[in-house]
């Protein structure tokens, strides 16, 4: 008996022995991991890192860009300007903007375009502008052929600002907005993810009596809609809510455990987001979690769905805050020319200080306001910088777009006093 007592005393002994060492061995591998992570980061820093190295350790929620609103849009040709000006001034003056190619404004650092899009599956629909008849029955004098090419008579997807009064693009259709992105990737292969911004545009147009009507998008529009993006894109150029949401359930999860991927991933590819959140549970119909779909949805926070957030007037902190749980998300900087008529950076200067990856202006540095220079766009003067929110420490702006300058420099600061109650 006492031998046995003995014998279950070493054995515990023993036992417990070989528990504090698989302990140990444990703790030191654990340790061993860590020490050889950070050791790893860095010793990258140390020495410097080179573009390859940084964009293994960087996310494509960790930088930070500028886009154009409304990117495709010409403005007004002079008699339709002349028309729409004296018939409402003020609504007139909140769309005297227009924008260069699409091209022009990537090869001036612009690395999110937004293009607004009607369905037109049968073609056609959208060929007749009413400010054309509009103008003629003022006595104005015609203006160059908006669609001379006649591309609106082609089915498929257009891409229109205002229907019958404010249509005149770079490109009609989506399918040539989207190929010359495509080829200006191309020619440069080494740009960092470009975000496009997508809004579905139906309805009439209020200020135009008898306008035409733009349907609605449903199920089965969005379904064309993937279909038409992906006739110019392959899946394997795009950022997909498949490979961002992985192994996770939803894609909510995803990003919040830090699933975008590397800019070595993602760099040459571009990325497709969608501006009007109305629409999304049509988008989402069959489809809760984007699987098999190419757009990120603009999502409420806590959904399925919910990776892209627009925070267009949102406050830094809000916007901040939404960066660090691992959204992406999308500012404006201005809205209806309102500060590019007086240089008021105030907005433009609280983004600049927040982790929005995407803030959008009608004034990219390559167009400043034709009234005071008003621009938007990093000081550095590069298209894309480590977002200074959430981008590791050893993130450096330089190695981003090696060798890419956009084109023009920031309009100075003016943060104009707002008079109080009194006037004073």
């Amino acid at each position: 008996m006492l031998l046995a007592v003995v014998f279950r005393q070493n054995r515990g002994r023993r036992q417990a022995g070989e528990a504090r060492e698989s302990g140990m061995r444990t703790l030191k591998s654990n340790v061993g991991i860590a020490f050889t992570v950070a050791c790893a980061v860095a010793c990258v820093a140390a020495v410097g890192q080179t573009k390859a190295q940084q964009d293994k350790l960087v996310h494509l929620n960790q930088i930070q860009v500028i886009g154009s609103h409304n990117s495709y849009n010409l403005g007004f040709a002079p008699s339709e300007e002349k028309f729409t000006r004296a018939k409402n001034p003020k609504g007139y003056a909140s769309l005297e903007y227009h924008h260069a190619t699409l091209t022009h404004q990537l090869d001036g650092g612009v690395r999110q375009l937004e293009i607004d899009i009607v369905q037109d599956p049968q073609g056609g629909r959208f060929a007749h502008p009413r400010i054309v008849e509009l103008t003629k029955e003022a006595g104005l004098p015609p203006d160059p052929d908006f669609d001379p090419n006649h591309e609106m008579d082609k089915p498929g997807f257009k891409v229109i600002h205002i229907a019958d009064l404010n249509q005149r693009s770079s490109c009609h259709l989506l399918t040539a907005c989207l190929s010359e992105v495509r080829a200006w990737s191309k020619a440069h292969p080494q740009h960092v993810p470009l975000f496009l911004l997508i809004e579905t545009k139906e309805g009439a147009t209020r200020e135009i009596p008898n306008s035409v009507l733009a349907e609605p998008f449903t199920s089965a529009t969005f379904d064309a809609l993937d279909k038409e993006i992906r006739s110019v894109f392959p899946d394997n150029e795009m950022v997909l809510p498949d490979e961002v949401r992985g192994r996770y359930p939803t894609l909510d999860a995803a990003v919040h455990a830090g699933g975008w991927p590397t800019l070595a991933k993602s760099r040459g590819k571009v990325i497709f987001l969608m501006d009007q959140k109305h629409v999304g549970p049509i988008y989402t119909a069959g489809h809760p979690v984007l699987e098999g779909r190419v757009l990120f949805t603009n999502a409420d926070t806590g959904q399925p769905d919910a990776a892209f957030v627009e925070e267009n007037g949102g406050t830094r902190a809000v916007i901040d805050d939404l960066v660090k749980q691992g959204y992406l998300i999308r500012a404006r900087a201005d809205d209806s020319t309102v500060a590019a008529r007086t240089n008021d950076t105030t907005r433009r200067d609280e983004l600049l200080d927040s982790g929005a990856q995407m803030i959008s202006t009608d004034y990219p540095l390559s167009e400043p306001s034709q009234w005071t220079g008003y621009s938007v766009g990093f000081g550095n003067g590069m298209p894309a910088r480590c977002n200074i929110i959430n981008a590791p420490k050893i993130c450096k702006d330089s190695l981003l777009e090696p060798g890419a300058v956009s084109g023009g420099v920031p309009s100075p600061e003016h943060h104009p006093i707002v008079a109080n109650a009194t006037g004073r």
